[in-house]
Order: structure tokens, then sequence, then C-alpha cells
């Protein structure tokens, strides 16, 4: 038995394990991880601890990133929408967009016309609608290209969809968020922002929380430790016995009773580690 046994480690990836702002932002690229997380993350595997990614990543697009990242437990992707096993190379638990999204998706372009589209499928498939200068970078960032589509129909964009991600600015993003929760169908989804620029929408209890306990639950843990930078991660930083937060992450999160620790270019997974360890 290890100093870690029966404790599940939980950390977003952007921002909070790899720092990736300015390759998002288009300022620059990502930076690489800070030797320190890598470290820290094996010494707690090396104790028996189970550590993976909770991104709200599409697994396409956090395949490559994957692959940089010490887990030995399935990872949380699709912000919520799915865990899967790398190792195995399968889901293991999925709760994607109910086919009827299609026409509700559809509904929202109609009425957003500024705002653009990234649909997320089950397989590697990225489509995007009305691309505009970030779905560039967040294609050169992922290493996954996407396919354009005019318009959400059965014909273009069958599903089913793993989530849809909205792109636009942070007014009309809250105006599209608002005009959903006023829906009669809005209780079949969960609305989300992963940035002031990123409106996430996955399946009625698809979010980092609920995925989080479950995985905890299926790695046979006591104990669920949570660290995350942005408003996508509260549910799972409420969630766990202890949350924590990099120094960059937002406010909103910083003020949710987690205990922030040092920025994420400075090894924040590292200082989680040690926090937990010192109790």
């Amino acid at each position: 038995m290890g100093k870690c046994s029966g404790m599940l480690l939980l950390s977003d990836y952007d921002n909070t394990f790899c720092y990736t702002e300015k390759a998002l932002s288009g300022s620059g690229e990502a930076a690489p991880v800070n030797p320190r997380n890598l470290e820290a993350v094996r010494y707690w595997m090396a104790e028996g601890g189970r550590f993976a990614a909770a991104t709200g990543r599409a697994l396409a697009a956090f395949r490559r990133q994957a692959a940089g990242v010490p887990m030995n437990a399935p990872a949380v992707v699709d912000n919520g929408g799915a865990i899967y096993d790398f190792a195995q190379e399968r889901y293991l638990v999925k709760n994607f967009l109910p086919e009827r999204a299609l026409w509700h998706i559809a509904a929202l372009m109609d009425a957003f016309p500024t705002v653009s589209l990234e649909l997320y499928h089950e397989d590697d498939l990225v489509q995007v609608m009305r691309p505009r200068a970030w779905n560039d970078q967040h294609a050169k960032l992922t290493g996954l290209g996407y396919e354009v589509i005019e318009a959400v129909t059965a014909e273009t964009a069958p599903p089913p969809f793993a989530k849809a991600l909205f792109v636009g600015e942070k007014a009309d993003l809250t105006a599209l968020r608002d005009f959903i929760r006023a829906q009669s169908w809005s209780g079949d989804y969960e609305t989300i922002f992963s940035s002031d620029l990123l409106l996430e929408l996955t399946a009625r209890g698809a979010d980092k929380g609920t995925m989080a306990l479950k995985l905890k639950e299926l790695c046979g843990c006591e104990k669920l430790f949570c660290v995350g930078d942005h408003a996508n991660d509260l549910p799972m930083l409420l969630a766990a016995d202890r949350g924590f937060a990099p120094a960059n992450a937002i406010e909103e999160v910083r003020s949710s009773g987690v205990q922030v620790v040092c920025h994420c270019l400075d090894g924040a997974i590292a200082d989680v580690v040690e926090a937990v360890l010192s109790e």
C-alpha cells in the first residue's frame, strides 16, 4: 500500500496541466508541460494513486496531447460527455447529445448568425459552421482538422454528437445560453462556459462533476481530488473531497472554496500532490 492508495486525482488539461492559452489565442505556442507536474504525477502513481485528465476537449481533440500525459486511470473527455480508457482504446461511459439535438442546434445557429459552431462526433470527425480564426488556432493546437458545413441538417451533420461547442463573443454566447434556458427542451442539456469565447453544450448530466464521481466509483477509490481553472471545472471541483485551482484560474473558480496553488506554468499539479500528501 502506497501513500496515495485509494486516491483518484483528476486534472483539467488546458491551462491547468499544460498552459495553452497563448496557442488558443493565437499569440504564441503552447508551453511545454512543466517537468514538476510530470515528476509529481509519476510519483503519485508509483505510490498507488490513480491519475487521469478530465478535459473539456472532445476525445479526438485530446488524443495527441493524451500521449504526453502519464495516466493510470481512464480519462474524462467531452467536457464530461464520456469516460475513455486510452489503455484499452474504448469508451467506458458515454452520455452523448440526444438525436433531437440536431434540430435544436440548427435552430440556435439560425437565431444567432454571428456565432460559430464546432460539432464533435463519436469518431474523429469535427464539423465547423462559420469558421473563424479561433477554429484554425484550435485545429493547429489539437492537430485535428475539420470539415466545413453550411448548415446543420441530417444530411450534412448526421448524429450522434458527443458535444457541441459554440464560439463567439461573450455577450453573444451569454444571450445564446439564456435563449436555450428559456426553451421547453432546455432540460435535455447542460450549458457551461469553458472560456469567455466558448460555450459548451452537452447532454443533461454530462458534466465533469458527474463523470468524476463515476470514475471514482469505477476505480474503486475512496478519495477524489480535482484541479481546474475555468467554469466548466467547477462541477468536479465541488464534487471532489478536495478541490484545487492554479493561480491563473478565473475568479469564479478561485473564490469557490478551492485551495489555490501556483500558476499552471510553475507546476500547479506538483503543488496539489504536495498539498494532499502533507495532510
